[in-house]
């Protein structure tokens, strides 16, 4: 079992205990860091829009970009004109210099997979930089209509200044709740009573999360619903959709992932209906990985379905047994109402 796997479970295991003492150093870095800002040590910038920040308390992927394009939509009908900043995790470090506007024509590898991804399912602006503040200002100056960022990402990016933090957990909740690198955390559970709302992605009845909605009963509730499935190599079933079960009788099935937790992408594909005879094999690569023709090609299955934001990166090697599960979040109408009736607070103030 890897350590990453260890920090998952409910229970302190030794291996990470050992770690308790890094994790105290890291829990006191964090803190003084995020000390120097509020008390202005380190320059705090403020934009002349809202901002909301859409993250994580923890390590992982677990549903930022799904909530992203579904709050760039949501703000969109109510009125608003967002934009959206991000890292552009899997850009080459040196492109991190300076800011990049993302469109849907974008290379994944010049923009990262997930600002990618939102660019073409929100259709908003989107911008990447590494100094967030930077990519807001120059979104804003390319695009003076926006009159809302969202940033994907960077709760614990204190230099730019936020009006709205939101922090999305998933089904394996806070794990041990232990600070890395003992456990997943990033900042303390106690972060999250300052924080604007908590979102669950999840239906609540994985055990693991369960102590996490026990201390915080108000966490708004996103599931992340598969749409239908469709072809991403160059046959002319490529514009195909077609629901999930009717993949199993084509061939042998194998579900490939890069994500944050591809065990929540395996699960999607069972409860889909990949899950009974032969069911598929599972290839797990790192998050953000960067694919080669020869990995894809490798795979010894007939089918391979992949995750939207791999095949993003793998778009290029028309490989006719690529198909892709893109997937929606559904929204608790709840947080929506919130994240308005905030914005409007900030602009009678």
């Amino acid at each position: 079992m890897s350590l990453t796997r260890d920090w998952w479970l409910p229970r302190l295991t030794i291996r990470c205990a050992l770690l308790l003492p890094f994790a105290a150093l890291f829990g006191c870095a964090s803190a003084v860091r995020r000390a120097f800002y509020s008390n202005g040590v380190l320059a705090v910038q403020r934009l002349p829009v809202p901002v909301l920040v859409v993250g994580n308390l923890t390590v992982g992927g677990s549903g930022k970009t799904p909530l992203v394009i579904a709050l760039a939509h949501a703000l969109r009908d109510g009125g608003w004109r967002p934009g959206v900043i991000s890292r552009g995790h899997g850009r080459g470090e040196s492109r991190h210099a300076t800011s990049m506007e993302v469109t849907t024509l974008s290379s994944p590898d010049l923009s990262g997979d997930e600002p990618l991804l939102i660019a073409r399912a929100a259709c908003v602006p989107v911008f990447v930089d590494a100094d967030r503040p930077r990519a807001a200002r120059t979104l804003l100056a390319a695009h003076p209509e926006v009159n809302i960022i969202i940033s994907d990402d960077g709760l614990q990016h204190y230099a730019l200044e936020r009006d709205i933090e939101i922090a999305v957990f998933d089904e394996r909740g806070a794990g041990n709740g232990c600070l890395l690198p003992s456990g997943p955390l990033r900042e303390p559970l106690s972060r999250a009573a300052a924080l604007t709302a908590l979102v669950a992605n999840d239906s609540g009845g994985h055990t693991a999360a369960r102590g996490l909605y026990q201390r915080f009963p108000a966490m708004h509730q996103m599931r992340l619903m598969p749409q239908a499935c469709y072809r991403l190599g160059n046959s002319t079933e490529m514009n195909a959709l077609a629901a999930l079960a009717t993949l199993a009788p084509r061939g042998r099935i194998a579900a490939v992932a890069g994500i944050g937790n591809p065990a929540r992408f395996f699960a999607t594909l069972r409860a889909g209906g990949l899950g009974s005879g032969s069911g598929f094999t599972e290839h797990v690569f790192p998050d953000h990985h960067a694919y080669t023709r020869a990995e894809l090609a490798s795979i010894d299955a007939d089918i391979l379905i992949l995750t939207e934001k791999d095949a993003l990166k793998c778009a290029a090697f028309n490989d006719d047994r690529v198909w892709v599960l893109p997937v929606t979040a559904q929204v608790d109408n709840t947080l929506i109402e919130l994240i308005l009736e905030k914005l409007r607070g900030r602009q009678a103030a």
